[in-house]
């Protein structure tokens, strides 16, 4: 029988890296609110609250206003799957703690990490005391008033207002425990090289010891079929694996590329060797997918393809931008799919990884916002640009990912159109998307004032399908836009882009199908029947006849006062879904 690789477990949070000897720390744990430079003597745990849902939200049973240093604690076990044996190690994963944390195991600072929306991992082994049973607290330090951090969308006043939301303070996604032996993989990165499927990898090793007889073994299935087996020898920390995987070599199955209509995936099994010897071995997948721009079109796989992209907020009123379950997020996947769109904006809020599956699953093209500060400073610049550089770390293995956008209507830069300071720290973000991943695309700031990018993105609200004809109609009414009008009264070109950008209608629509008086919209419909209508009039103005190679509709579903959805928060839509389908694709 064939050893074939299989994908991790539909649950597992790191989906694309994944061992088998993990266990999730979500649930109950103990909870109080601490203050500025305090330590673990100095709280009383006083409360419980449901981990992952942030304090702020009514899921986590305590539903605060503000809470600007929450602490937990709880206890764990190393038993069953999680017992150590002689050599292993314990790592702790935070997927998610904002803004910076601080952890101790057993009374033992451990280490800390600063950044909200992105993961960060701790080896806690020579923290652990004898016993059977471990104590494991978190501080966090979230200022709500501070505009320094990228917040994306969460508010810094005591309640929601205009386009901002609920806050996320404190744990906000799982934290999880995995048994690792000393010498392991540490990361993988898959890229696909070009267009006939060559697959790189770049295996990184911890322990790595030159002296030692190491080997990396990678073997890659499609759908149950093994595909191939490559080893390669370690001789170094970062090994390179190189497989072939596309038509060229597999004649007779020609389609193994990865697109939003047709999302196959490759499982890939990754084992460190020493000798006969498995060291370790992790599950991933990737897919087959390479996209780029070429005379004037956006391309997948050598096709172009035009972007019906959906503004996703992932904001839920009980659970605010945790999901609330692992279904959910699946569901929000085949909701977007099931509404005719082929992609989405993830906007402000870095994505569930288990959410990034399932559009790897179903067949979704993700742009990737940096949440967003809102003032610029070098600690502001500083930080948004760590947090790029740590959400390509994470997420650069799923094919759905297309695209990153540093900056989105110039928050965080608001002197940019006239600031070369500024305007340098819009094309640094550029740069550095490049730079870490040049396998996908990138924008500068994204709405209006772009300074650099692969694409133009274009930010309008009118509701005026005349006026969105006049001014993208056709690729000179496009070009005549970005020069001489002013959607939102905004300069849209800093800079003149190359020769040949693409532009993307990257914001429009904000339709309101209102629910009582203190909801807002970019402009309103009585009802469910207009609602069609007006999404299939302003489609049709923006979409494959016009002079852009895409839009992101604004937006999936309602987030409180912001009722520009085509959903209600509980995700049911507005209207029949197989009428906004045939509206939002020009059927």
């Amino acid at each position: 029988m064939v050893d074939v690789p299989t994908r991790p477990a539909p649950d597992h949070p790191c989906p694309t890296f994944a061992r088998p000897r993990w266990a999730l720390l979500d649930g109950a744990w103990d909870f109080c609110e601490g203050h500025p430079n305090d330590t673990p003597s100095d709280w009383a745990w006083d409360r419980t609250i449901e981990v992952p849902f942030p304090p702020e939200s009514p899921a986590s049973g305590l539903g605060l206003e503000r809470c600007d240093h929450p602490r937990y604690r709880r206890t764990f076990r190393l038993d069953d799957a999680l017992a150590l044996a002689e050599g292993e190690r314990l790592l702790l994963h935070c997927e998610g703690v904002d803004h910076v944390a601080r952890v101790w195991v057993d009374g033992h600072f451990v280490g800390g990490h600063e950044g909200g929306y992105t993961p960060f991992v701790l080896d806690v082994t020579d923290a652990l005391e004898e016993g059977p049973e471990h104590e494991l607290v978190i501080a966090a330090t979230d200022l709500a008033r501070d505009l320094e951090v990228p917040r994306g969308k969460q508010d810094w006043h005591d309640q929601p207002h205009a386009i901002w939301y609920g806050r996320s303070s404190g744990i906000w996604r799982s934290v999880w425990l995995e048994v690792v032996p000393a010498v392991r993989l540490d990361s993988v990165a898959w890229t696909t090289a070009d267009t006939f499927g060559q697959l790189h990898g770049l295996v990184r090793i911890v322990g790595w010891d030159e002296a030692d007889d190491l080997a990396v073994e990678a073997s890659y299935a499609c759908m149950g079929q093994p595909l191939a087996t490559v080893t390669t020898t370690a001789t170094a920390a970062a090994v390179e694996v190189h497989a072939r995987l596309g038509k060229a070599a597999h004649a007779d199955t020609p389609f193994l590329y990865w697109s939003p209509d047709l999302p196959l995936l490759i499982d890939i099994r990754v084992r460190l060797l020493r000798g006969d010897e498995v060291l370790d071995e992790i599950a991933s997948y990737t897919g087959l997918r390479h996209v780029r721009v070429r005379d004037g079109v956006v391309e997948v796989n050598g096709v172009a393809v035009f972007s019906r992209l959906v503004l996703e907020q992932a904001y839920w009123p009980e659970t605010h931008f945790t999901a609330p379950s692992l279904e959910a997020l699946r569901a929000e996947a085949e909701l977007i799919k099931g509404l005719g769109f082929n992609g989405l904006r993830m906007h402000q809020a870095s994505a569930d990884p288990r959410f990034l599956r399932a559009c790897d699953e179903v067949g979704l093209m993700v742009w990737a916002d940096v949440p967003a500060a809102y003032v610029y400073t070098q600690r502001s610049t500083d930080l948004v640009a760590r947090t790029l550089t740590e959400l390509v770390a994470r997420d650069r293995n799923h094919p759905c990912v297309v695209a990153w956008v540093p900056y989105n209507e110039s928050w965080g830069v608001p002197g940019v159109a006239d600031s070369p300071w500024q305007q340098a720290a819009v094309r640094a973000g550029y740069w550095l998307a490049k730079a870490l991943d040049p396998s996908r695309l990138a924008i500068g700031n994204d709405g209006w004032e772009n300074v650099t990018g692969d694409l133009v993105g274009v930010h309008d609200y009118s509701h005026d399908p005349e006026v969105l004809g006049r001014r993208y109609g056709s690729a000179e009414a496009v070009a005549a836009t970005l020069t001489g009008d002013r959607p939102g009264g905004k300069v849209l070109l800093v800079d003149a882009p190359v020769a040949g950008t693409p532009v993307v209608l990257s914001e429009f629509g904000g339709v309101t199908l209102r629910d009582g008086d203190d909801s807002w919209g970019y402009g309103e419909v009585a009802d469910a029947e207009a609602l069609v209508e007006r999404v299939r009039a302003l489609v049709a103005r923006v979409g494959t006849a016009s002079g852009l190679v895409g839009f992101c509709w604004t937006q999936l579903t309602d987030c409180l006062q912001e009722q520009n959805g085509l959903a209600w928060p509980d995700r049911t839509p507005k209207a029949p879904i197989a009428e906004l389908r045939a509206a939002i694709r020009e059927e």
